[in-house]
């Protein structure tokens, strides 16, 4: 598996944080890559049955959407989620292809990556968060990473037990 450098050309703090995240998100599509379409849809863990590898990147496609447009931006939540199916993202995401999924993620992570090129990280979100809180641009930025980074150690035991492959 290949991926970018985690190391980021510059030393401030807002080309650290968005090294991270783009690493991470390098690493979440690095372990898809070279997967079939039928191992993509596989739910291997009995207990987490919307654990598939096309569920994750859907997941993390709709949660940069979430935190960017509708936490950040204060634009209206038109995730494919409901209170009837918190989790639709994941349970849909066997209905694409991984590839389409892929480009998706991709191509969105590009506007999010001018988004927060022409934002400050000190920038508030328009929305509050469960605490009452705005948060700024920095912590979605940092909570961003840790969610991929957490997904990525899914997508990393999923693809060794589909089919062998490991990486770092």
């Amino acid at each position: 598996m290949t991926r970018i450098d985690d190391t980021p050309p510059a030393w401030d703090e807002r080309t650290q944080l968005t090294t991270f995240l783009d690493y991470t998100r390098d690493t979440a599509r690095a372990k898809c890559a070279g997967v079939s379409a039928e191992n993509a849809r596989k739910a291997l863990l009995p207990g987490s049955p919307l654990m598939t590898m096309s569920g994750l990147i859907n997941h993390l496609r709709w949660v940069e959407y979430y935190w960017f447009q509708v936490v950040f931006l204060g634009e209206e939540d038109l995730g494919p989620w409901t209170e009837e199916d918190p989790d639709r993202e994941m349970r849909i995401a066997v209905d694409f292809p991984l590839a389409q999924l892929l480009g998706e993620y991709a191509e969105q992570s590009a506007r999010y990556r001018e988004l927060v090129a022409g934002s400050g990280l000190d920038d508030q979100a328009e929305r509050a968060v469960r605490n009452g809180l705005h948060v700024d641009l920095r912590w979605i930025l940092l909570h961003l990473t840790e969610e991929t980074a957490r997904h990525n150690g899914h997508l990393d035991i999923l693809r060794e037990m589909l089919d062998g492959t490991t990486g770092d």
